[in-house]
């Protein structure tokens, strides 16, 4: 028998060639409450939304908020002074000098209110997943009706901590052929088409390069498939040489707490996106199931973009999400304007946050750098 006839004897018809890891349209049926997850079972498949179940909670009643008295916090030359040091430490090209010999000339505290809502939500997705199938239970429609996304009961987290759950749909399990391999367990090596030997790229299939007897091939012209071993075909990589597959719908329950600031902008010399980084005083904190819209604050750009941020959450979330608590704050957030005298000259720089970070964008010497 010639080394073709041993190629054709190794090739199997009837093993399926390599084809799609997710199985066809149309493998799965719908199921009530799930409807749109037949496409298979993927992680980046689009994973179906179910709404919530229709609930309507409702904004405590109008009121105005009751607004303490507010004394702009202010830092006292030795605390600028450490703080513009701490600064001038962190950048290795300014010197210490003037930092430590400045004169103070004015300390100016600036009102700067921070607008924060949070809005915490629980949204579920529901997806097919697989596995193989080597025996184990099937929890499937015969052991109970499957409940809707919404009834599966979860523990809550602790309140506006992100986090996320998988859990397997109570009875919507069941064991179908493999999709990939129809069941043999195996197919077909795509790296030599099933036979289990491939051409000699260094000879071409000729069994002789540079005249002489190619010492790749040993003058075959055709090599063992490294791909399947020279066997033909490989195990299944959806099944693993299960043959069958256990079907389940996975349930995702994501916990996020979503969160909006708003800082308004009245110090143009002072970039907003420093205060992203540094924490302030809390000294209004209003939380519900929805809060409502603040009203009798005496900044009133604070006021609106309350209502602003609220509707946007509302209409954000509810479609898709449970809205299961919202907290929203009005932070003080200490900035203070140091203008000073050195050398002649007059500088500034801002310390801004309760951790006394320092901006400037000026700054009297610095090293040269060779």
């Amino acid at each position: 028998m010639d080394e073709m006839d041993e190629d054709l004897e190794k090739f199997d018809p009837n093993i399926p060639e390599e084809g799609p890891s997710a199985p066809p349209p149309g493998w799965l049926e719908d199921i009530h409450g799930y409807q749109g997850n037949n496409k298979g079972g993927l992680e980046d498949e689009e994973p179906l939304y179910p709404p919530p179940p229709a609930y309507n909670p409702q904004p405590e009643l109008n009121r105005s908020t009751s607004v303490p008295n507010i004394r702009v916090p202010s830092v006292s030359e030795d605390v600028a002074r450490e703080a513009l040091l701490k600064f001038v430490e962190s950048k290795w090209k300014y010197s210490s000098k003037p930092a430590r010999n400045l004169t103070f000339k004015t300390l100016k505290p600036i009102t700067v209110y921070r607008y924060r809502l949070e809005t915490y939500t629980e949204t579920r997705t529901s997806a097919w997943q697989f596995e193989p199938y080597n025996g184990q239970m099937v929890d499937g429609p015969q052991c109970g009706m499957i409940p809707p996304p919404w009834d599966i009961p979860v523990s809550l987290p602790q309140m506006y901590s992100d986090k996320k759950e998988k859990i397997r749909v109570p009875h919507s399990s069941f064991v179908k052929i493999c999709h990939k391999c129809h069941g043999f367990g195996r197919t077909r090596c795509n790296g030599c088409f099933g036979r289990g030997m491939k051409r000699c790229t260094f000879c071409h299939g000729h069994g002789r390069a540079r005249n002489k007897r190619c010492t790749r091939c040993h003058g075959r012209g055709r090599k063992r498939c490294l791909s399947c071993r020279g066997d033909g075909y490989k195990t299944c990589s959806v099944c693993h040489g299960a043959q069958n597959l256990l079907h389940f719908i996975q349930l995702t329950v994501t916990w996020k707490n979503n969160v909006s600031n708003f800082i308004p902008d009245r110090q143009p010399d002072f970039p907003d996106k420093k205060f992203e980084k540094v924490s302030g005083d809390p000294f209004f904190i209003d939380e519900n199931v929805l809060v409502y819209p603040i009203v009798g604050f005496p900044d009133q750009e604070i006021c609106d973009v309350s209502t602003k941020l609220i509707n946007e959450h509302l209409c954000r979330f509810t479609s898709t999400s449970r809205i299961l608590q919202q907290r929203q704050t009005i932070e003080l957030v200490p900035l203070t304007h140091a203008l000073y005298w050195y050398s002649g000259k007059d500088y500034g720089f801002y310390v801004y946050g309760v951790e006394n970070k320092v901006f400037t964008s000026k700054y009297p010497t610095s090293c040269s750098i060779l």
